[in-house]
């Protein structure tokens, strides 16, 4: 079913009705065992009682976190998927907490600091007691005992860079600033944590790359350019839940309008363009790396290409983005975006981007 509006609120400034997307790589494929991982979620998720109501609880699951899982790793082990999934839910529990409490940044920065203490040193006691602090080091615990020492360290790596971003986007909101597209770009892959769900997709998939390979300038080109499509593709689909905010919500869409002098829904086809530009620079880089890529490497593509696919599909159907919450009481279940897709990108062409900050992606082609 279409999206549902309407409840409170005013009426969206970019349409319910999105642009039709470029993914020339998706298949809608989902994990067979998509649904115990929900069942299973969802039972930690009571046990632990993360949720203080059955409003609360509502639309945490309405975050459809083992859909997410479940689209974006397809063939995955399924007892490091479900611990994923419950990182998942546990992060939506406390972004949802942090924001309807209006956290500033020195706030977010000190709890910041807590929590990857917590995650690192089980036991650290940094944490204020309660059901989030507990579902913490139950999720930590787990964490240590299942990732290999450099799958630790890089997912450590990926809550910091994650955290970090979350604070600079904070600090903008709190100055009344909206960034610059460039300092945009540069920060928008940590924003959406990019790092810390790509250390889930490898371990689930057994994906073991070499880190002179996995960390060299190709290939963290295209893993960033990955990042940056998922992470425009989430600014489209959650811009109708956030834009009762004030300040406006620094996403790719209103950074366009500030920097155009235009509206909102003026600015979606910029973005659009812009987004699909890097996809078509994702599957030009993604074929060069392939021709010489060992198996792992080969299957670390892959699995780059399933999060941007998967991620589509899931924000399509998830409660949280479809039926938002500033325009319903409680989520509908079903809400869609019954989105369309495009078998060619919106602006075709393949030079770089004039956005200094991720041309460098653009340079990879050449190395």
């Amino acid at each position: 079913m279409p999206p549902v509006y309407a409840q409170k609120g005013a009426p969206s400034r970019i349409g319910w009705q999105l642009p039709s997307f470029y993914c020339p790589f998706n298949e809608n494929l989902i994990h067979p065992k998509a649904a115990e991982l929900e069942e299973r979620a969802i039972a930690w998720i009571d046990a632990l009682g993360i949720y203080p109501d059955a409003t609360e609880r509502a639309w945490g699951l309405a975050t459809h976190s083992a859909d997410f899982t479940s689209r974006i790793i397809p063939y995955g082990d399924v007892e490091t998927m479900l611990l994923f999934t419950q990182w998942n839910y546990w992060a939506f529990a406390t972004d949802d907490g942090q924001a309807s409490g209006s956290a500033s940044t020195a706030d977010l920065v000190d709890h910041s600091a807590r929590l990857i203490r917590a995650v690192e040193a089980p036991g650290s006691g940094l944490l204020p007691p309660g059901p989030h602090a507990a579902a913490l080091e139950d999720l930590a615990a787990r964490t240590r005992a299942t990732l290999t020492p450099f799958q630790l360290r890089r997912f450590t790596e990926g809550i910091r860079d994650w955290l970090f971003g979350e604070s600079w986007q904070t600090s903008n909101s709190e100055r009344g600033v909206m960034p610059q597209l460039n300092d945009f770009a540069a920060m928008r892959m940590s924003v959406n944590g990019t790092r810390f769900t790509l250390t889930w997709c490898d371990a689930a998939n057994g994906i073991d790359v070499p880190a002179d390979v996995l960390y060299s300038a190709p290939v963290q080109a295209l893993t960033d350019a990955a990042g940056f499509i998922v992470s425009c593709d989430n600014d489209v689909f959650s811009y109708n839940k956030d834009d009762d905010l004030e300040p406006w919500e620094p996403n790719l869409i209103n950074v366009l309008a500030q920097q155009n002098g235009c509206t909102p829904g003026e600015a979606l086809p910029t973005a659009t363009a812009l987004r699909d530009r890097v996809v078509t620079l994702f599957v030009r880089l993604r074929e060069l790396l392939a021709r010489d890529a060992d198996e792992q490497l080969a299957r670390y593509l892959r699995s780059l290409e399933h999060w941007i696919a998967g991620d589509i599909e899931y924000h399509n159907r998830a409660p949280r983005y479809a039926s938002p919450r500033n325009c319903n009481e409680l989520p509908v279940q079903g809400a869609s975006y019954d989105i369309t897709w495009r078998d060619t990108p919106s602006d075709p062409s393949v030079e770089p981007l004039p956005i200094p900050a991720i041309a460098w992606w653009w340079q990879q082609l050449d190395a």
